[in-house]
């Protein structure tokens, strides 16, 4: 005996793509190790939105930025970032092609204004040690958060403004996480604010370290030294 199955049409599956995209964005650490939740709801989007061209264009555009290497987008941030592997981090890179593609849903957007002035003073005023409170008291609530809310965790904090050409502006926290075993877990109360990057510049050219974010280079031939 055969039962006829109503299947949910393009717009419903578009949406819900869009829907779960958000959430692994903002807490990637609860769906999967790696980046591989990311990429099968972005590859399933492209799919549906009949675009699959854009995944090697978006590749392509990691390449030129020295982001595409064998070590991968992971692979950059532990020569940067404390503790190794983040997710969060890596995260952060798919929020930019996620809002160049239409699916980031920000909980705000900045006006011109705002973001403009973001961008004339963050470079300067991250050489100053910062905290994740600093970061939002100066430039108030995120527009996307990766990582949650628990003070105890590593986070990505991205800013965007209302203008699609300009770059988005994310804040590099960490709180002492690292798969070492001597790692000192949790180490402070808050996050401390390790580095900003400035979305779709060069990598080697993105990052402003903070006096602390040098300080917890991994290693003595880090690009952040």
């Amino acid at each position: 005996m055969s039962s006829t199955v109503n299947l949910a049409g393009a717009d419903e599956i578009r949406a819900y793509l869009v829907d779960q995209l958000n959430s692994v964005l903002r807490r990637p650490g609860m769906y999967s190790q790696g980046d591989s939740a990311l990429w099968m709801l972005m590859d399933h989007l492209l799919f549906v939105e009949r675009r699959p061209e854009l995944w090697a264009q978006e590749r392509r555009s990691r390449v030129s930025r020295g982001a595409g290497t064998s070590i991968g987008l992971a692979g950059m941030f532990q020569d940067r970032i404390p503790g190794g592997y983040d997710q969060n981090c890596v995260a952060s890179v798919y929020v930019e092609f996620a809002h160049r593609c239409g699916w980031l849903r920000p909980d705000r957007v900045l006006p011109v204004g705002e973001h403009h002035a973001l961008l004339a003073k963050v470079r300067q005023w991250a050489r100053t040690d910062r905290s994740w409170a600093d970061v939002v008291a100066e430039f108030g609530p995120p527009s996307v958060l990766c990582g949650g809310t628990n003070p105890l965790y590593s986070k990505t904090l991205g800013y965007l403004g209302e203008d699609p050409d300009e770059p988005m502006v994310f804040f590099h926290l960490w709180n002492g996480s690292g798969p070492a075993p001597e790692s000192a877990w949790p180490e402070l109360d808050e996050p401390v604010l390790l580095a900003v990057r400035l979305g779709d510049a060069p990598f080697d050219e993105a990052f402003t370290f903070t006096p602390e974010g040098q300080r917890r280079c991994p290693g003595p031939d880090s690009p952040c030294r």
